[in-house]
């Protein structure tokens, strides 16, 4: 998923710190709701340190009832390209089924359109897709084209502005 929507508000503040707008503590909780109603949380979720992207990761996992410590904060998405995103995908446990990856664009939706089955033009802000991998053993298994689209959900489709 891409964060939510952050704030450009504060010329003070370095891109790392950027805060959360009005409508991204709005997008957050309600996009988490969208998942949580699709009865299959993440057994983790991997963040950008950002603190944007670990606001966003931090509100889902409280709404999906995940402990905090189910979360991994990592610099390494920050500022990646897709190959940096796709290197975090493979070192998840193998343990863990389901990840949810909280991130930037254009990496989000050049890492969905590299490792699925679609090609999406842009993933909103707090934009959420899921992908399965049926052919997939292990998280390493993961490649170009590897997975299928199982469903794409961003804020905008229920609050058109």
């Amino acid at each position: 998923m891409r964060h939510a929507k952050s704030s450009w508000d504060y010329s003070e503040l370095s891109d790392f710190e950027r805060p959360l707008t009005a409508r991204g503590r709005r997008d957050a909780p309600f996009m988490a709701g969208i998942i949580r109603e699709q009865n299959e949380p993440p057994f983790v979720i991997v963040s950008s340190s950002a603190l944007r992207a670990v606001t966003t990761a931090r509100t889902f996992a409280t709404e999906l009832g995940l402990p905090l410590a189910s979360m991994v904060i990592t610099n390494a998405l920050y500022e990646a390209g897709t190959q940096e995103a796709l290197n975090v995908v493979h070192r998840i446990d193998n343990n863990v089924k389901t990840a949810m990856i909280v991130g930037h664009n254009p990496t989000m939706t050049s890492l969905v359109n590299t490792i699925s089955d679609i090609q999406l033009e842009n993933i909103p802000t707090c934009g959420c897709v899921k992908i399965a991998f049926p052919n997939a053993d292990v998280w390493t298994d993961i490649d170009k084209s590897s997975g299928k689209l199982m469903m794409f959900e961003y804020p905008k489709k229920y609050f058109p502005e």
